[in-house]
């Protein structure tokens, strides 16, 4: 096979993540930034709420782009899987844009990684479960609006 079909994350879909995570990062009575990439880890959607420091924005998007470029592998198990490759841990920590610690969780659709959303303002756990409760979120809509795939042109 020469091609094949993808699913392709929507603004409308990215927002719904955002929301969700939003509305646990406000449980959490934290300052986070959250981004959400589609499967290239392109920036799709992204909020800074009050009071969190704006260096982590970039962390967010980083830690999107480390789940789609990495398989789709949550940023808080990448460090512990390269755990007794040294060589490779340094050189990895090295490349700009990956963050190997919490807080980058897959968005997956039919198997497929069709984005990420990243998160970080707290401690790796916060942001990794601000992350998830986009992801979590957004695969309820999904599951709710009952996607159908659709043939390949």
């Amino acid at each position: 096979m020469l091609l094949r079909p993808t699913w392709n994350l929507t603004y409308a879909a990215a927002t719904v993540a955002l929301q969700g995570a939003l509305a646990k990062a406000e449980d959490l009575q934290g300052r986070f930034n959250i981004a959400v990439t589609d499967a290239a880890g392109t920036l799709i959607a992204f909020a800074r709420m009050d009071g969190a420091f704006a260096e982590s924005g970039l962390i967010a998007q980083d830690k999107c782009r480390t789940v789609v470029r990495f398989g789709g592998a949550p940023t808080d198990g990448l460090y512990d899987a390269l755990a007794g490759e040294d060589a490779v841990v340094r050189g990895i920590a090295n490349r700009p844009g990956i963050a190997a610690f919490g807080g980058g969780v897959a968005i997956v659709v039919d198997g497929e990684v069709v984005g990420a959303v990243g998160a970080s303002g707290g401690s790796a756990a916060q942001d990794t479960e601000v992350a998830a409760a986009g992801v979590e979120t957004l695969v309820a809509a999904l599951t709710e609006a009952t996607v159908t795939p659709r043939s390949p042109r």
